[in-house]
């Protein structure tokens, strides 16, 4: 059984983190994108907007139920032959639109759970001081939800830092691409993906610390 290359090891922590930045736009981009789309999304599930609900429905149904390597191949490699104005799509710009699709589909069932979690007396009480509909959601129901699905929302982020090493299948030199060139080029497997696990390690260790701290301030705010 042969030693680490400790110095390899070493060498290549500065390697990676050069890649980080870009694992982090795609992560904080597809990130917003979801959130977005996804808020969108539920607020369609809460309303059931005839039609249009059998759609979002099929979207979340869809998105839900197949792996995220399938759909940014389909994105990627895909579309663009049905599609050609597709073809000059990056594979950066495909995994952004394969993580905001994907992950929107979860959040928006996570904001939906949130929404009609609030108590019925809340919505009855906005609707009796004459709120109107999009009054009562900005002011009182969303507020109350943000506070159920903050900590869940964090998750998702944390998740979809982890899946942009799938970017790499794209053909993407993120902190996973670039692990795998490095690997390659010294036959070092063990160790290079050792260090990339252990940088990952860190980030989701830090962002599990702002979730906390998130909850913590939250749960100050209602208990006042």
């Amino acid at each position: 059984m042969r030693a680490l290359d400790l110095d390899f090891m070493i060498g290549l922590v500065p390697i990676l983190l050069g890649y980080l930045p870009l694992t982090l736009f795609m992560a904080v981009v597809g990130m917003v994108c979801a959130l977005v789309l996804g808020c969108l999304l539920a607020m369609e599930r809460v309303a059931r907007i005839p039609v249009l609900d059998l759609f979002v429905k099929l979207y979340i149904s869809f998105f839900r139920g197949t792996p995220l390597l399938v759909q940014l191949f389909l994105f990627y490699y895909g579309l663009p032959q049905v599609m050609p104005f597709l073809s000059g799509m990056t594979g950066v710009q495909a995994a952004i639109i394969g993580l905001t699709l994907h992950f929107s589909a979860y959040m928006a069932e996570s904001i939906r759970a949130a929404i009609v979690g609030v108590d019925r007396s809340q919505w009855e009480a906005g609707e009796a001081v004459g709120m109107t509909r999009n009054q009562l959601m900005g002011r009182i129901i969303l507020p109350q939800a943000a506070r159920v699905a903050a900590p869940t929302l964090v998750n998702y982020f944390i998740d979809m830092i982890k899946s942009t090493s799938l970017a790499f299948t794209l053909g993407v030199t993120e902190m996973m691409g670039a692990t795998q060139k490095e690997a390659a080029s010294n036959f070092l497997y063990f160790e290079a993906f050792i260090v990339v696990a252990v940088i990952y390690w860190i980030i989701v260790e830090a962002l599990s610390f702002v979730q906390r701290r998130i909850e913590v301030s939250l749960n100050k705010a209602f208990t006042r």
